[in-house]
């Protein structure tokens, strides 16, 4: 199976749309309090495609998007005690759920690695779901790991 890495264009909007609602199905399973399912207008994506500083990148099997990539480039926050480093920021990965464990994740991650070496970042960055056992192993395998774990609490009273 041939995949082609490449810049999300406006005639992606539609197979990238049914991606998305795939991942935010996912999100509203894993965390209803603070997910929903929504629809990705035309200015976000052409916000995205604008952008000098994030992307979108489509695995394309036969002038299909099956698969994408959003990644950014982001500054460390300001802070004396942090490292002035810039990271290349995983925002979202979604393979079509019929073609998952054909190896297109770990080609959308090598290519968010590629974005972030000619971005000059200095590291990668995500972030999964607990729940998700399935999504950590895939990262794990990627050469992701644990770094900090983000914890709340849901009642302010």
């Amino acid at each position: 199976m041939d995949c082609l890495i490449r810049k999300a264009t406006t005639n992606d909007i539609s197979e990238l749309r049914e991606l998305y609602l795939s991942l935010e199905k996912d999100a509203v399973g894993y965390q209803p309090e603070h997910f929903v399912t929504g629809e990705r207008t035309e200015e976000f994506f052409q916000s995205v495609f604008d952008s000098e500083g994030q992307d979108i990148l489509v695995a394309d099997i036969d002038g299909k998007a099956v698969g994408f990539v959003h990644v950014m480039i982001l500054q460390q926050k300001n802070i004396s005690c942090l490292k002035p480093q810039s990271v290349v920021y995983l925002q979202d990965l979604c393979v079509r759920e019929d073609m998952r464990n054909n190896g297109i994740g770990s080609v959308l991650i090598r290519a968010a690695k590629d974005y972030g070496k000619e971005h000059k970042a200095d590291f990668m960055r995500t972030q999964v779901f607990p729940g998700n056992v399935d999504g950590m192993r895939f990262y794990e395998r990627n050469g992701f790991c644990e770094m900090m774990k983000t914890i709340e609490c849901q009642s302010l009273d």
